[in-house]
């Protein structure tokens, strides 16, 4: 019996699914700020880190071999979620800006070379619930092919909400208030969809991912115990869905959980971890779609790191 149980035993050694690609990037002295974001276009091999500090370029942009290629500054003040989406003819850059000044409490489309094309909010102006575009520091956004937008706000402000718009950005739900019930938040800090039609929050100060359909914002089901030591900073699926990457900033950890297929949510299995150098504190991920390299922005280390699937 035992023989047999030895098998399933928690104390294996785990199989090593990642590994850092210690030359991404090549010039990692661009780094000159704290990396609080990091997005990948997959479609064209890009990776956009969003950096804050004084006199620092807020938007860097790498290839996904690690060359340096250019970066951008105009009316990013605080950057703190990042987003690539592609359409079939235009490719554009979504950030979050959580700043106090006058471009803050924003969510804001850029074009790849930075140039200024949407802003969702009254920059400058911290929100109430009650007005769905008024955020107050809005920490991450998703979208979807269709032009469908999902804003989490905030990181600490008043709102604890996910909030669905169409393309053209009028509210089709909303869903959360401060506090620890279903539906409900402390600090929604990440947000992605999958490909059956759910939407994962994570929940950060309540430790938790939450899942909503995506149709009509239902909740679906919640996870918890995979986060006793820390709440869920970032949530990231790997290009087969079978995995979720979730960062753990204040352990400095990053978890795999089992993605479950159709149907119900259950609770999370850790499936892998990847333990950081202390004080890495990593932030926020993304996932290239192509390769399923995972790409970790760590305010601690200050500098965005790359993991490749074995």
């Amino acid at each position: 019996v035992l023989k047999a149980y030895d098998h399933f035993s928690p104390w294996r050694e785990q199989q090593q699914m990642y590994k850092l690609d210690i030359g991404w990037p090549k010039t990692p002295e661009h780094f000159t700020g704290q990396t609080f974001c990091v997005a990948v276009d997959s479609l064209h091999g890009l990776v956009y880190v969003g950096q804050r500090g004084d006199n620092v370029p807020k938007v860097l942009v790498f290839s996904v071999e690690g060359y340096f290629l250019y970066s951008w500054n105009e009316t990013v003040e605080m950057p703190h979620g990042m987003f690539v989406w592609n359409t079939a003819t235009d490719s554009s850059v979504w950030i979050t800006d959580v700043g106090t000044g006058k471009y803050g409490h924003t969510v804001k489309q850029y074009s790849p070379l930075g140039k200024l094309k949407q802003v969702l909010g009254t920059p400058g102006n911290a929100g109430s619930s009650l007005i769905p575009l008024q955020f107050d520091q809005p920490a991450e956004v998703f979208v979807e092919e269709s032009g469908d937008m999902y804003v989490v706000d905030g990181d600490g402000g008043m709102n604890n909400r996910v909030l669905k718009l169409s393309d053209d950005y009028k509210e089709i739900w909303l869903t959360g208030t401060n506090g620890t019930g279903i539906g409900q938040f402390k600090i929604p800090h990440s947000v992605t969809v999958d490909a059956f039609g759910r939407v994962w929050v994570a929940d950060r100060d309540n430790k938790r991912i939450q899942v909503f359909d995506k149709v009509t914002g239902e909740w679906l089901g919640s996870w918890s115990r995979c986060f006793s030591e820390d709440g869920p900073y970032s949530v990231r699926f790997t290009p087969d869905y079978k995995y979720l990457i979730v960062a753990q900033l204040n352990i400095n950890r990053l978890a795999i959980l089992a993605a479950p297929p159709v149907g119900a949510i259950g609770d999370c299995v850790m499936v892998h971890t990847i333990q950081l150098a202390d004080e890495t504190k990593p932030h926020l991920v993304d996932v290239d779609m192509n390769s399923g390299a995972i790409y970790v922005a760590e305010i601690g280390a200050q500098q965005v790191q790359k993991y490749v699937p074995l």
